[in-house]
C-alpha cells in the first residue's frame, strides 16, 4: 500500500503525492485514498456482512447495466408494473360491426400479464389498421387497467364479381373483404374486368335516371370498353362504348312513353346509334307468330288477294 503525505510545494498548496513515486493524486482522488489507507492502517472496522453487501451491489448493478445495455427496459418495467396490479383487465371495444372482438383482441396483442403502463398504443393502432374493415382506429388508455379501442369501419358500395368470387368494394373500387351473403346482398353487383375500377363512376351515371337505376340487379363490364345493364325481370340492355348518359337518357324516356323495359321481350340494343333490337322472349316470339297467322287467315277470308 502506498502511503500518502502533505508538503509544501513552492507554490504555497497541499499536494498529496505516493511516497514512492511522488505521483500527484487528482483532488477527486483524495478522499477516497485517505479512506483506503485507514483501513490498510486498521483504524476502519468494515461493516458486519459488508462483503454479502457488496456482492449483492455489485450483482444488482451488473443486471441493471446489462438490462439497459440489452434493451431489455421496457419488458422489465412491464413486468413490474403488472405483477403490483397495473396489467391491462378490460379491453372496451366500440364501432365495430363487421370486425369481431376476437380479431380485435389478437391484434392487440394481451398477454395476460401485458401492463398498461408499458402498452404501446401506437404500435397497437398500427396493427389494427391492418384488419380488412377496420377505416381507422383509436386506441386509448383508461387507468389503472382498461384500454378503449374505437373503431371506424369502410363503408362497402357494391359487390364485385371476378371469377367466381365475390368481394365487396368501397366507392373507389379498393376491395373490402370476400362477400358471403347476409345484409349487403342489396348491393348493386358489378361484374367482369374493369368493373371494379370502372363501376362506381358508372352506377353514379345511372343513377340519374331512377327509373332504371331500380330495377338494375347487376352492371356487366364488356371487354373493359362499354356496360350491359342486367335488369331484375331478366331483360338485358347493352349500351354502346361512347354517348352512355345520352344513351340512358333515351332509354329513360322510351320506357316512360312505351314501358319498354316492362314488356316481354329478352333484351334491348343501343349499341348503333342510328337504330335499336329489340329480343323477344320464346313466348313473345309464338304469340308474335300466332298473330300474323290470324292476321293471314283474315285476310283470306275476306277475300284478300296475297
Amino acid at each position: 500500500m502506498f502511503s500518502l503525505t502533505s508538503f509544501q510545494a513552492g507554490t504555497g498548496r497541499n499536494d498529496t503525492r505516493f511516497r514512492s513515486g511522488d505521483v500527484v493524486l487528482p483532488r477527486w482522488l483524495r478522499r477516497p485514498a485517505r479512506f483506503m489507507q485507514r483501513v490498510d492502517a486498521g483504524e476502519v472496522e468494515a461493516p458486519r456482512y459488508g462483503a454479502t453487501i457488496a456482492t449483492a451491489v455489485l450483482l444488482g448493478a451488473t443486471a441493471i447495466y446489462g438490462t439497459l445495455a440489452g434493451g431489455h427496459l421496457p419488458q422489465v418495467l412491464q413486468s413490474v408494473t403488472a405483477r403490483t396490479g397495473l396489467a391491462i383487465t378490460q379491453v372496451h371495444v366500440v364501432g365495430n360491426q363487421e370486425t369481431s372482438e376476437i380479431d380485435v383482441l389478437q391484434e392487440v396483442g394481451l398477454n395476460g400479464w401485458t401492463a398498461l403502463v408499458g402498452f404501446d398504443v401506437g404500435e397497437a393502432r398500427t396493427r389494427l389498421a391492418g384488419l380488412p374493415w377496420v377505416e381507422g382506429v383509436a386506441v386509448r388508455k383508461v387507468y389503472p387497467a382498461t384500454l378503449e379501442v374505437d373503431i371506424t369501419e369502410k363503408t362497402p358500395f357494391a359487390i364485385w364479381q371476378h371469377g367466381n368470387e365475390l368481394s365487396l368494394i368501397e366507392k373507389d373500387g379498393a376491395v373490402i373483404a370476400s362477400f358471403d351473403g347476409g345484409r349487403y346482398a342489396g348491393l348493386p353487383m358489378v361484374i367482369g374486368r374493369g368493373a371494379r375500377e370502372a363501376g362506381p363512376a358508372f352506377i353514379a351515371t345511372v343513377a340519374r335516371h331512377p327509373s332504371i337505376a331500380d330495377e338494375v340487379r347487376a352492371y356487366i363490364r364488356v371487354g373493359d370498353r362499354r356496360w350491359d345493364l342486367r335488369l331484375k325481370n331478366g331483360v338485358t340492355v347493352k349500351l354502346p362504348e361512347s354517348d352512355e348518359a345520352l344513351t340512358l337518357a333515351t332509354l329513360a324516356a322510351l320506357d316512360r312513353k312505351n314501358g319498354l323495359l316492362s314488356r316481354d321481350i329478352t333484351s334491348v340494343d343501343m349499341r348503333l346509334p342510328d337504330r335499336m333490337a329489340i329480343g323477344l322472349s320464346d313466348e313473345a316470339v309464338k304469340a308474335h307468330q300466332e298473330a300474323m297467322r290470324e292476321r293471314y287467315k283474315a285476310r283470306i277470308a275476306g277475300g284478300a288477294q296475297i
